[in-house]
């Protein structure tokens, strides 16, 4: 009877002996990979690093802005005609919605006739005062022969009484007349303010794009009726572009208005902005308003607005708001700008 032996490693059941790889070759194949891998990623990294922002420059990020214009209504009317929509591009001056001003108009219309209703009574108490004054004056002129007509006996007292109280007659018409001018003056003057006025809403219910812009909202529709002050379109005035970032202390108290800036945008890489800092926030942000140390000063963050030159904007062409990017400041003057934004 036999007894079957367990297999004994490395050995064949023909009776030869293979020799068994030692374990430590698997893990030294495993090290040599990570360390090809190691280098490959140091080398990426290296390669592709951003370079270090120079001495003398304060960065941070941000976001592109432009103001938002809320197009209303002056007054309470119904909407005639929408111009524009969501999405479209207008410029200055652009007729963007007009309101039915129909009451208007005629309010406008009574106000010319009442002006000239007023100019014609003017015209009518000028003529009568020439004439008034006319009586006036030969009334006059008969009391001075009346008075010296008298002492020689050739006229009597009562004539000289009557002849007076003629004259007497003729100033009263003559102020009559003069206030009568001044009232129909005054109903002119204020028929013409009436008109005036009138005319301004007239042209108020035409409403424009008080700036270069992009329509963001439309908020109503043809033949709604709006309050006054109601609102039509939200636009994004693209004369105005800029991005607000957030500073330390240090470099804000550097950063002065009119400073040089650059606007490197995350969709334009290799292409910086002109800018400027147009002005540094006089309160910080993120941390307690009152600090007691040293270090709590240095990590107050203050607002700093970074404003596109008119230039880059011409030659930007459109810039979108809310693309985000890195806002450089200049605070030597020999410094030099990087040449891309930091990764952080």
């Amino acid at each position: 009877m036999y007894e079957r032996k367990p297999a004994i490693p490395g050995v064949e059941q023909a009776g030869r002996s293979v020799p068994r790889a030692p374990r430590s070759y698997g893990r030294l194949v495993v090290l040599l990979l990570a360390l090809v891998v190691a280098a490959g990623g140091a080398a990426y990294w290296w390669t592709h690093r951003a370079p270090p922002i120079p001495p003398g420059i304060a960065w941070s990020n941000g976001r592109l802005e432009e103001d938002e214009i809320d197009i209303q209504t002056k007054l309470a009317e119904r909407i005639a005609a929408i111009m524009v929509d969501e999405g479209d591009t207008v410029h200055a001056g652009q007729v963007l919605a007009t309101m039915d001003v129909r009451d208007l108009q005629a309010q406008l219309e009574k106000a010319k006739a009442d002006q000239a209703a007023a100019e014609q009574v003017i015209a009518q108490a000028q003529a009568d005062l020439v004439t008034a004054q006319s009586a006036a004056a030969l009334a006059q002129r008969e009391v001075a022969r009346t008075q010296s007509l008298v002492p020689q006996g050739f006229a009597t007292q009562e004539l000289l009484e009557q002849r007076q109280d003629t004259v007497n007659a003729t100033q009263s018409a003559l102020h009559s007349i003069t206030a009568r001018i001044a009232a129909a003056t005054a109903a002119r003057d204020s028929a013409k303010h009436t008109a005036e006025s009138i005319k301004i809403n007239i042209d108020d219910a035409t409403l424009v794009a008080p700036h270069d812009g992009v329509i963001l909202y439309r908020f109503a529709n043809v033949g709604e009726v709006l309050g006054a002050g109601g609102k039509i379109y939200t636009m994004l005035d693209t004369s105005y572009v800029y991005m607000d970032v957030f500073l330390p202390t240090r470099e804000a108290g550097q950063a002065m208005p009119g400073s040089e800036a650059r606007i490197l945008l995350d969709s334009r890489p290799g292409k910086p902005i002109a800018a400027h800092v147009a002005f540094v926030a006089d309160q910080n942000q993120f941390t307690p308003k009152m600090v007691e140390t040293h270090t709590e000063r240095d990590n107050l963050m203050f607002r700093v607005r970074l404003r596109v030159d008119q230039s880059a904007l011409d030659a930007a062409g459109k810039l979108s708001a809310g693309l985000p990017g890195v806002g450089f400041v200049r605070l030597d003057p020999n410094a030099p700008w990087p040449t891309s934004a930091p990764r952080s």
